[in-house]
């Protein structure tokens, strides 16, 4: 996609859809109220709609609303107890630890809550000193609270019933352009001179993104009745668009081969740049539909792809000929290469269709595919325990807030010290890496924004311009906060300056209180994440590698029933498929946080490393058998072949058993499946029959390198426990 078609793709997205709604939502009470000569009235209510526009993250209807909701009572609440305490310093620092870690544990229930409880947090800190705590003085605060929060919830309610399906439409497109992304890195391997090690790593990094956003998707059109029973032509097209592109990211996994085996041999021949070229179109198709249908067009194809397919058959052949090398491999990699294509020629149909019933019959039972939580007080039980990575970090906030508080009282920089506070809340996370993170990105947009406000307020006196720089640093602020908090920051920072020179304040003592607070705040968020009940992946990484180990053995044992003659259940097979894919995310993400943490705790790092790589190779491969396998005759499946992948699975089994599952797992069961007695007695040798047999054994391989690396892990973890 190009430069310019990027610029227009974000100016289509949801992140910029937000912030334009949380723009208008907050600067409407404050320009009314300004209007009607009492400003402070419209920021406070300005300050009740932005809070819960913050909230407001993309999801299904009926959980925007009941987290909008609940957001509203969290920051009543919130307001409440601390205006109720603000005369009292010792008593409101004891809010303030109390209230930080309730909030933060809000996180047991997954990310809209815990934005919910961020947002409970921010309100506190906002309410500091804020107004006095007369009975009057504290209802009329509330009340323009209150109604803030009213005003956002009908406005964005209202946006969603004119337009319902644009938000699942925008993050569908972004999904698409995720999977885009993966199949150009894909195609890298198909080039002679190549870091495979880099680009395996790239391909994992991608494919935590490709499983996050196809999560959010998930939610949006699986979660509600409504949706999913959707007799309208857009609510089912969605749908099964959104299962072809998921069919489509599987066959691009199904590619996969022994990479440098296919560099060494074929490279020479000078077939491999066709293949190159083909995918990485292929890949530029994808993110030209993408921008399609998110800017809400009818989708015309790019390329026309018959050209590119005649020219690698063509290839081939030369190959075969000249080289006299056998080209299954290749063969194989071609189809898969034209089933890409086909999925894509048939998105592109069904834009073409009149009829709803033309579109093809998928899974009856969709709401298998999302995780059902129960709002109840079981999991915040369970996570009240040291062990709890969450419980820990709602310990450290409430402490460091504290300390924060405690500090702004001794520390005078100024009148808006509630900074530190601020700083600590936004930087501090679960983990070191991602405090890490935050906190760099935090300093730099600060002092970057800082410098840009104040030139721009130094040259820029008209308050019509200004407004208008308002409203623009706004919208960035606030469409970027989700994709590039840096950026965001560095909006950030100036539009506060603006909104404060409207107040007649001096701005520039702002800033120098800004960026001390903020460097004050960001160091105690630093070091308290490293020496306050510190949480290190290479102590929690045991259960995402159990997990990932369970999900691959699930679903290398689809092929096992294939070979048996059982076609495993189409809805059982894409769950074990989707179990894959969440838990490579999820154990790539870990080993990255790991991987930015002091060395002194990256304990097992480069084998950890190993079990990722091994991960991936072996879930690619199983795509890519599990492919050949469905497609095969049944005269090219044999008893040996049988007995090979019952090998692989068993090693797999016991590298499962090497790990220590969570209290909450279930224990690990091997799968018994039967196998026909006739089995043996196919001894066909085809080319397709040993292509399978080569496949198998060299997943066993992988599973034999996985094993001694699962094994080696958990030897140097027991010696570093006896020392």
């Amino acid at each position: 996609m190009n430069r310019t078609k990027e610029i227009q793709n974000f100016f289509y997205s949801q992140y910029f859809a937000d912030g334009l709604r949380i723009t208008f939502g907050t600067v409407v009470p404050a320009l009314i109220f300004s209007l009607l000569g009492n400003l402070q009235v419209g920021i406070i209510i300005s300050l009740g709609a932005m809070v819960v526009g913050l909230s407001d993250t993309p999801g299904p209807l009926n959980h925007r609303r009941n987290g909008m909701w609940l957001c509203t009572l969290v920051v009543l609440v919130s307001v409440l107890i601390t205006v109720l305490a603000s005369s009292i310093p010792w008593l409101l620092a004891l809010i303030i630890i109390a209230l930080s870690f309730l909030f933060s544990m809000f996180a047991v229930y997954g990310a809209r809550a815990s934005s919910v409880g961020t947002m409970g947090i921010l309100v506190m800190v906002l309410s500091i000193d804020a107004i006095d705590d007369t009975s009057r003085g504290v209802i009329a605060h509330l009340s323009y609270i209150l109604a803030g929060c009213t005003w956002y919830m009908l406005l964005s309610l209202s946006l969603q019933q004119v337009r319902p399906y644009r938000q699942a439409q925008q993050a569908l497109a972004e999904s698409i352009q995720n999977v885009a992304d993966y199949i150009r890195i894909k195609a890298k391997f198909y080039t002679t001179e190549l870091n495979s090690e880099k680009n395996y790593r790239a391909l994992i990094e991608q494919q935590i993104i490709v499983s996050e956003h196809q999560d959010d998707v998930r939610e949006l059109l699986f979660r509600g009745k409504k949706t999913i029973k959707d007799t309208t032509k857009i609510g089912r097209l969605l749908i099964v668009i959104f299962t072809d592109i998921v069919d489509l990211f599987e066959q691009s996994m199904a590619t996969h081969y022994d990479y440098d085996t296919i560099r060494q041999q074929f490279g020479p021949t000078g077939v491999l740049q066709y293949f190159n070229a083909t995918i990485r179109r292929i890949g530029n198709e994808l993110a030209h539909l993408s921008y399609q249908i998110n800017a809400n067009k009818k989708p015309t194809a790019l390329y026309n792809f018959k050209t590119d397919l005649e020219r690698i058959r063509a290839a081939i052949d030369n190959v075969e000929t000249t080289h006299q090398i056998n080209t299954l491999p290749l063969k194989k990699i071609l189809i898969n290469v034209r089933n890409l294509i086909q999925r894509i020629d048939s998105i592109y149909g069904y834009f073409n269709m009149e009829s709803k019933n033309s579109f093809k019959k998928e899974e009856t039972d969709l709401s298998k595919f999302i995780e059902h939580k129960e709002i109840d007080l079981k999991p915040l039980r369970e996570n009240l325990t040291m062990k709890s990575t969450l419980f820990r970090h709602a310990l450290r906030m409430a402490i460091v807030m504290g300390l924060g508080y405690l500090l702004s009282l001794v520390i005078n920089v100024g009148a808006h010290s509630y900074w530190i506070l601020l700083t600590i809340m936004v930087i501090l996370k679960p983990g070191f890496s991602l405090t890490k993170q935050r906190n760099f990105q935090r300093l730099i947009g600060t002092i970057i924004g800082g410098i840009g406000g104040a030139l721009l307020l130094m040259f820029i006196t008209d308050e019509t311009s200004l407004f208008i720089l308002l409203l623009v640093f706004m919208v960035a602020t606030y469409s970027l906060i989700r994709i590039n908090y840096v950026i965001s920051v560095v909006f950030m920072t100036p539009y506060i300056l603006i909104l404060f020179s409207f107040l007649d304040m001096n701005t520039l003592t702002i800033l120098r209180e800004r960026i001390i607070d903020t460097l004050i705040g960001s160091g105690l968020a630093f070091f308290s994440s490293y020496i306050i009940l510190p949480s290190w992946e290479s102590m929690q990484v045991h259960g995402p590698m159990r997990k990932l180990l369970i999900a691959n053995y699930q679903y290398m044992a689809q092929a096992l029933k294939v070979i048996a003659g059982q076609q495993p259940n189409i809805t059982d097979y894409k769950l074990a498929r989707k179990d894959v894919y969440v838990t490579t995310a999820n154990m790539a993400s870990a080993f990255q946080r790991m991987i930015t943490e002091p060395k002194s705790k990256q304990k097992d790092a480069k084998e950890v490393n190993r079990f990722v790589v091994f991960n991936h190779i072996l879930s690619s491969y199983s795509v890519t058998l599990l492919n050949n396998v469905m497609g095969a005759d049944s005269t090219s499946l044999t008893g040996a072949q049988v007995r090979v992948i019952r090998k692989t699975l068993f090693l797999l089994a016991q590298s499962i058993n090497l790990f220590e599952p969570d209290e909450e797992e279930d224990e690990f069961r091997e799968i018994e499946i039967d196998t026909p007695p006739d089995i043996d007695d196919n001894n066909i040798d085809s080319e397709e029959s040993r292509l399978i047999t080569d496949q198998l054994h060299f997943l066993n391989r992988i599973a034999t390198d996985l094993n001694k690396s699962c094994n080696e892990l958990m030897q140097q973890r027991q010696q570093s426990e006896s020392t």
